[in-house]
């Protein structure tokens, strides 16, 4: 296995990650709202995505580095703690950003699975992973919270 190879991988495990728990805070933070049915199912499918990725690296014989990975949820932690003026109760700026994050985070899952396809060499191995699939995930997910992001943004500008 290629070094470098490894360190990306470990890399974009850790930001998929980070990716994860996001999505599954905001679907908890939007529980019971109209954004709240696209962000469960959205985060359904960014841990399934997670687990396709671990399983890639185990196929790959690549360690997973623990540390890479705590710090990530870390950040996602720390991150909780902006109040996006307001002290107590969810900010529309909150919901506006962690949908923002998590479209750029899926755009950027999207071009990880293409460069593992077509630049890393990955397209024909592991022989179960169905890189193209999961590019079509990527963007059906995308689809799904981009007019969410949108209304979001427009209740946390316009109001």
């Amino acid at each position: 296995m290629n070094r470098l190879l490894a360190i990306y991988l470990n890399d974009q495990l850790a930001l998929g990650t980070l990716w994860r728990e996001l999505a599954r805070r905001s679907a908890h933070s939007n529980h019971g709202t109209e954004y709240g049915e696209a962000l469960t199912r959205v985060a359904q499918g960014i841990a399934e995505d997670v687990d396709t990725f671990r399983a890639i690296m185990e196929q790959l014989g690549v360690r997973t580095n623990p540390v890479k990975t705590g710090l990530a949820v870390a950040a996602e932690r720390v991150g909780r703690l902006k109040p996006n003026g307001r002290l107590r109760s969810y900010s529309p700026l909150s919901r506006f950003a962690e949908l923002e994050i998590l479209v750029m985070g899926i755009r950027g899952k999207k071009q990880l699975w293409t460069t593992l396809r077509d630049l890393a060499d990955l397209g024909s191995r592991p022989p179960d992973i169905d890189f193209d699939e999961l590019i079509a995930r990527a963007e059906r997910q995308r689809a799904e919270l981009e007019p969410w992001r949108g209304q979001a943004g427009r209740d946390a500008f316009t109001t």
